[in-house]
């Protein structure tokens, strides 16, 4: 892609359960990239395009299971989707130059709806580059792994660094799983999840040099 073109990231919440915190996980990560995209902007050695950031929710979009009539990879335009509910979606996702995938890990597997929200659509996703997050018991790396080989079969070019976040005590696995404050603050470097945003970095550095590659 061209340096001087803006360019537009969105950063999936991969999760809808009624009690979640994959809103807070997600703020976490935005805030953490944009400390560091901000300094990179001033860099004059290793100039970067203006980077914009999207919060996209599965939850809000709330698809069913999958009911579209047409095979995705035969479908070139929104307006080819039987659907409202899927036409919304693939404006949203067509709309993106890259992603963030933040998941929380389900059974060792990706979350229902987020599999089901990436059936919809084939080529508004093909192509473009995405990095991975999740988050669970143990980090959630089967998540990962289950997601980078579903991504790669729709032609997303997943960066090879994933970041997988454990729950760091009991304490803080309960939080979650009861939707309470988690106290995520990218500026504190002592904070939960504190020891994760130099490697949050990493991929967010990949993925940059992924979407600068036509």
């Amino acid at each position: 892609m061209a340096s001087n073109k803006a360019l537009k990231v969105g950063i999936i919440i991969g999760t809808q359960r009624v009690v979640r915190v994959g809103p807070q996980i997600a703020n976490f990560v935005l805030n953490t990239i944009r400390a560091v995209n901000e300094k990179a902007s001033h860099d004059t050695t290793t100039p970067r395009p203006p980077i914009t950031f999207d919060i996209v929710d599965v939850k809000t979009h709330n698809l069913p299971i999958f009911d579209e009539p047409g095979i995705p990879r035969h479908i070139k335009s929104a307006d080819e989707y039987a659907n409202e509910h899927t036409r919304v979606w693939s404006r949203c996702i067509a709309d993106l130059d890259a992603f963030i995938f933040i998941s929380s890990q389900r059974n060792w597997g990706i979350p229902a709806e987020l599999k089901n929200a990436i059936d919809y659509l084939y080529h508004e996703w093909s192509t473009k580059p995405a990095m991975i997050i999740t988050y669970g018991g143990h980090g959630g790396h089967q998540c990962a792994g289950h997601l980078k080989t579903v991504l790669g079969s729709i032609g997303v070019r997943v960066v090879d660094k994933t970041v997988g976040m454990a729950f760091p005590t009991p304490e803080f696995r309960d939080k979650c799983f009861e939707g309470q404050e988690l106290e995520l603050d990218a500026s504190n470097d002592a904070g939960p999840w504190a020891e994760h945003q130099s490697e949050i970095v990493l991929a967010w550095d990949d993925l940059v040099n992924k979407m600068l590659v036509v």
